[in-house]
């Protein structure tokens, strides 16, 4: 047994693959080693600090999640709602709140959107059909795998209710709402 000593380990073919050992070898790290390993990162996760009210009626309307639970990249803008990575790749991003109509059992359609880049990416919606009486709340939430360049793209969290008259409110505070991506290792 020797000692192989370099400093880079590459592939001989671009995209190849490098293999170290066989099936069932163990690889032991000398003491003072430090192992780097890959992470979920960048991530976020936010939540309002207050209850939104008075939202307008059947509209989407931005979810102001302005607290951070975390955000290892420094990513996430607690003014705009807004999560731009600066890692290309593909992420895991998530959403949930609780919305509600103003006036009680009001309540005929729900929905909570993932934005990308200002347009509605993707969506979840809930219609209550001709039930009476219609619904006062509903818990929603909604995640999507997302690929981003990581220079200008971002995501934002949009919902809507249509009542039957007057406006709605967005319950976002933290444990109702939250807003969050991460990268998913690929």
């Amino acid at each position: 047994m020797g000692t192989l000593k370099t400093t880079n380990i590459e592939p001989i073919a671009d995209n190849g693959t490098v293999t170290l050992g066989s099936s069932g070898d163990t690889f032991a790290l000398a003491a003072g080693v430090t192992q780097t390993i890959a992470v979920n990162t960048p991530a976020f996760e936010a939540y309002g600090s207050a209850e939104q009210t008075g939202v307008a009626d059947n509209v989407f309307t931005k979810l102001v999640m302005n607290t951070e639970l975390y955000d290892t990249g420094s990513m996430y803008d607690t003014a705009t709602y807004r999560f731009t990575p600066t890692t290309a790749g593909k992420y895991w991003v998530y959403g949930q709140l609780s919305l509600y109509s103003e006036t009680s059992y009001n309540l005929q359609v729900s929905n909570i959107s993932i934005y990308k880049n200002g347009s509605n990416y993707k969506y979840q919606a809930n219609n209550e059909g001709n039930a009476t009486p219609y619904a006062n709340e509903r818990g929603l939430s909604i995640g999507a795998a997302v690929d981003f360049n990581g220079s200008s793209d971002y995501v934002e969290l949009y919902a809507r209710a249509n009542v039957i008259s007057g406006t709605v409110g967005f319950e976002v505070q933290s444990q109702l709402g939250l807003f969050g991506a991460y990268k998913i290792l690929t």
